[in-house]
């Protein structure tokens, strides 16, 4: 059985062109030594899973991925949720414990560490991503507030006034500061033009966006863009680059993390050009914590991320999804994945015991295994693997002893981040945010002219004690006690933007948003 088992592995696992090396395969709790379990580069972008319980060797397993897959010359950006992969960044330290493992598996061990890029969305330290309300767009503007349909056509047509008018629509003030000209002083000529614009959907819109604001969502809309070539770049070595993506404060945002997600992957498709059949991925995207992404989502953001899943490979990109369990991911997605590596997973309840029954039969069929009971025997740092091979068919179903990173297996300590991000190339290009004139500064001349000619009529002034407050002012002091004064006043903090110094790019212009 043994020598059936190494031949029908060696022949499964052996590839014509560039492979990567996963670990060693084990029989009976043992690993044979040699008997290499490998994923051809040319598979990649077709999409795959990382899954198992708290602890098993998921992150570690991503780690593996993301080295070997930069060594040979293939960036990757991944999202950190928990914020334990900057030790990518330096080499491991070494132990005995990971000498033992490699020996097992029959591989030499070269610690090192690897080109790095931390970047972030909001207040963690790295190099920050904006984009434009813009390069957004309605729809998915009208997602991340979780509007309705009539409130959704009021977003729509803001951006079509804005684009119509020459008005730059940058971040949120530009928008609200549109919202409140087109309900106030612009009203009757907007509404001549686009139709009548409900009050009760402008108060909906402006308490979603008041909602969002307390979140802490106040950073993400505004310039200089991040284009997206910058994710694509090699050091001096050929090495990809791993661009890390900070997301620990967004743990408890899901809406707000799936959004991006999906302006990600939607702003990379249309950027890249079709690639067709290559020899290795162009770019490779690590979702961690992927349940935030399906959690809560809509049966229509769902369909769009299925659909975003099936046609971003064209690009040459590949995707993967790193959860606890595989039955987190939704069956339509699930189906898309052509590499699986199912790390350990727990039974406490019959819940769980249920899940893993479901779990094991998302796996190719195997004499070698009972798969649902070696689900929960797996021990730290093995998993069960399956890959595509170079035409497409799955693998046999492995059980497999993972290769150690060569990167530190802990996070950096604060100095060591702050030395990364200082060192990067693209900390001066994006650490100043630009503010030219957009909405916001033309509409609130237009404004102030209004209110200097209203007070300039003597009617006016005989019928109000005091200047009459827009619908707009109104319905946010409505909204809660907890609005400022600030926001009631002048509508001055965006939802998603940050106002700078400098010039803003036109809405032509490429930028990629999470």
């Amino acid at each position: 059985m043994k020598e059936d088992f190494k031949q029908r592995i060696q022949d499964s696992y052996t590839f014509e062109g560039e492979s990567l090396i996963l670990g060693g395969a084990m029989l009976d709790e043992e690993c044979i030594t040699d008997l290499l379990v490998k994923a051809p580069l040319s598979t990649f972008n077709r999409h795959g899973m990382i899954s198992g319980a708290t602890g098993t060797g998921k992150t570690k397993s991503l780690q593996v991925l993301t080295e070997h897959l930069s060594n040979r010359g293939v960036p990757s950006i991944i999202m950190d949720i928990k914020g334990d992969l900057s030790g990518l960044a330096v080499a491991n330290a070494g132990h005995v414990k990971i000498d033992e493992r490699q020996a097992a598996i029959g591989l030499p061990y070269y610690p090192k560490g690897f080109p790095v890029e931390l970047l972030t969305l909001s207040g963690e330290t790295g190099i920050k991503l904006r984009a434009t309300l813009t390069e957004f767009g309605p729809i998915l503007f009208s997602k991340i507030l979780g509007l309705n349909d009539t409130q959704s056509s009021i977003v729509a047509i803001i951006f079509k006034y804005c684009d119509d008018n020459d008005l730059p629509l940058i971040d949120l003030d530009d928008f609200k500061q549109t919202l409140q000209w087109m309900t106030t002083d612009g009203k009757s000529m907007v509404e001549a033009e686009y139709g009548r614009i409900s009050g009760a959907s402008v108060g909906a819109i402006i308490r979603k966006m008041i909602a969002l604001e307390q979140q802490g969502g106040d950073v993400f809309f505004g310039e200089p863009s991040f284009e997206v070539d910058d994710l694509l770049r090699l050091d001096a070595d050929n090495r990809g680059y791993i661009s890390i993506l900070r997301l620990m404060d967004l743990m408890d945002k899901p809406q707000l993390f799936s959004t991006f997600m999906l302006q990600m992957l939607a702003e990379i498709y249309s950027s890249f050009p079709e690639e067709g059949d290559i020899e290795k991925p162009k770019l490779m995207i690590f979702i961690d914590e992927a349940h935030l992404v399906f959690q809560d989502a809509s049966k229509e953001l769902l369909s769009q991320i299925e659909t975003t899943v099936k046609l971003i490979r064209s690009k040459g990109v590949g995707l993967f999804f790193i959860t606890q369990n595989p039955t987190d991911v939704p069956e339509s997605v699930l189906s898309q994945l052509g590499m699986k590596i199912q790390h350990g997973l727990r039974a406490f309840t019959a819940k769980d015991r249920k899940a893993i029954k479901m779990a094991a039969q998302n796996f190719p069929e195997t004499e070698d295994y009972d798969v649902a009971e070696l689900l929960t025997g797996l021990g730290i740092g093995e998993a069960l693997v399956t890959v595509l091979d170079e035409k497409g068919r799955p693998t046999s179903l492995v059980r497999t002893l993972m290769r150690a990173p060569e990167s530190r297996m802990d996070v950096l300590t604060k100095k060591e981040i702050d030395d990364v991000v200082s060192a990067s190339s693209l900390y001066s290009k994006y650490d100043q945010e630009i503010n030219r004139e957009s909405a916001y500064e033309i509409l609130s001349d237009k404004i102030a002219e209004a209110k200097k000619q209203s007070n300039n009529k003597p009617k006016a002034r005989k019928t109000s004690a005091r200047p009459t407050k827009s619908y707009f002012e109104k319905t946010m002091e409505s909204a809660g006690r907890q609005i400022t004064r600030e926001v009631s006043r002048g509508i001055v903090r965006g939802l998603l933007g940050v106002l700078g110094v400098g010039n803003k790019r036109s809405s032509s212009s490429k930028g990629w948003l999470f």
